[in-house]
């Protein structure tokens, strides 16, 4: 049996400053119940010598090696840009400064 009563609920309610109806303390309390009773039959399914994973399939991670190749030039770079200035791609401003 659950340990969420309705005095827990309105705890709770009333450290999150949330008003609750007293329809909704009853909602509220079976719901919980629901989630704590749930999680606990989930602890005793795998209590034992079960180990905890994360994933049902072993996980690898596939790593390359890091090449260095020869990039874009600055002017490379630039060129497909509409407007440059100064070795920069240049855009409209889109702050005010004042």
């Amino acid at each position: 049996m659950s340990e969420i009563t309705p005095d827990v609920v309105r705890h709770l309610a009333g450290l999150a400053r949330i008003d609750v109806t007293d329809a909704e303390v009853n909602r509220f309390t079976e719901q919980l119940g629901l989630i704590v009773d749930s999680a606990a039959t989930l602890k005793a399914a795998v209590a034992g010598d079960v180990p905890a994973t994360s994933h049902p399939i072993p996980m690898k991670n596939i790593y390359r090696e890091d090449v260095v190749l020869e990039s874009l030039s600055q002017k490379a770079a630039l060129s497909g840009s509409a407007d440059s200035e100064s070795g920069r791609f240049r855009v409209a401003a889109i702050l005010d400064e004042e």
